[in-house]
Formats: structure tokens, sequence, C-alpha cells
């Protein structure tokens, strides 16, 4: 039996944020079938009615692991599509802020979730919506710097599946070096838009992600 994650006063029963985080990393572990009450309370070193002190069952657990995916992943590509920028290269540098921060665009939790949602319908329809939501502000964002709706469509399906396929291929490889992938990205700005990055967007986009 491995060491408990946390470290516990006598009759203390964890919080719920706890129990997310512990649901959270067994997800991304080894998927959805390993977020299970007694495994957690084993894993934290919590006893299985502590968790019934936070949580009526298993699926309410469930439901805020998904809560969590719905808020970090599709919440805050949204944001970013809003966000200001001078120009639609210097729009898609800031989507690019979501693939290399996990605070703001938790590629792992995407996996994983695109893996469970292999066997809940519930989920899966979620998943649905939240792709075409997410295409959806895409397009928008094009069409706010003048693309033509069928265009704007086409681009923002373009970078989209682009993203979701790398986070595919890379899930059980070796992790890709930050430098030559930074590099890279005014490159994918240019061919998604179609229009050059100047020196000074890409200055501000290194500025944010050093390496």
């Amino acid at each position: 039996m491995s060491e408990p994650l946390i470290e516990k006063t006598s009759g203390w029963r964890g919080t719920r944020e706890i129990w997310i985080q512990a649901a959270y990393q067994a997800l991304l572990d080894n998927g959805i079938d390993a977020v299970k009450v007694m495994p957690l309370a084993e894993r934290l070193g919590l006893s299985r009615t502590s968790f019934y002190g936070h949580f009526s069952d298993r699926n309410e657990l469930l439901d805020a692991l998904i809560r969590l995916w719905q808020a970090k992943n599709t919440g805050n590509l949204i944001k970013r599509t809003e966000d200001y920028a001078e120009s639609i290269t210097e729009a898609i540098l800031n989507i690019f802020d979501l693939w290399l921060d996990p605070d703001l665009f938790d590629s792992q939790l995407e996996f994983a979730v695109r893996n469970w949602a292999h066997t809940d319908s519930d989920l899966a329809r979620m998943l649905e919506e939240a792709d075409r939501v997410r295409v959806e502000s895409f397009q928008t964002m094009f069409e706010r710097f003048g693309y033509d709706a069928h265009y704007a469509n086409i681009r923002a399906n373009t970078v989209y599946q682009t993203q979701i396929g790398y986070i595919s291929m890379i899930k059980d490889g070796p992790a890709e070096p930050l430098e030559p992938r930074l590099k890279r990205m005014p490159y994918y700005a240019e061919i998604f838009s179609g229009q050059k990055v100047t020196e000074a967007e890409t200055a501000r986009f290194f500025s944010r992600h050093p390496f």
C-alpha cells in the first residue's frame, strides 16, 4: 500500500477539494475506472465515510471532475478568443498560450476526458457540445477580423483539430522540447490566418514563454 498523499490530524475528514484533486490524478494516471471511493480513500489516508461527508455518491464526484474540465478547458478557451488583439495573428498567438500553460488549458485532462467519453454516452454528448462551442468561439474570433463566415469556420476547425490531434499524439510519447515548438508557433499562426506575424507580435509572444 502506498503512503497517503496528505498528512492528517485525528478525526480530520479531508476537504472536498482534496477528494477532487485525488480523483483528478487517478483519472489522469489510470482512467475513469480508477476513480473509485475506496482506492481514493487509501490514496489519501482517509476513511470511506470521510468521502460521504463531502459527496452523496461517486457520481457527484464524477460530476465535479466534469465541471472542472468544462471550466478550465472550455471556459478558458472561450475567454482567450475574446482577449484583446490588434490583429488576427496576435489573436491566434493568444490562443497558443492555452496550449503552453496547463493552468489555462489542461491537455492531460482533455485527453483523459475524451477517453472517458468512449464509455459514457452522457459525457460524449457534453464533449460534442464542448467541441461545437469551442469551434464557434474560434470562428467568431476570425469573423471579428473580417473573415467570411465560411472561411472563418474552416480556419477555426483547422486550428482546433490540429491541437486536439497534437494532444492525442504526444500523450504516450516523449515530451516535445519547448524551444523548437515555440519557434514554430508564429509560422502556424501565419498558416492558420494567411497573414504574416510581425516581429513585435512574435517578441511579445516569446516574452510570455521564455525558453
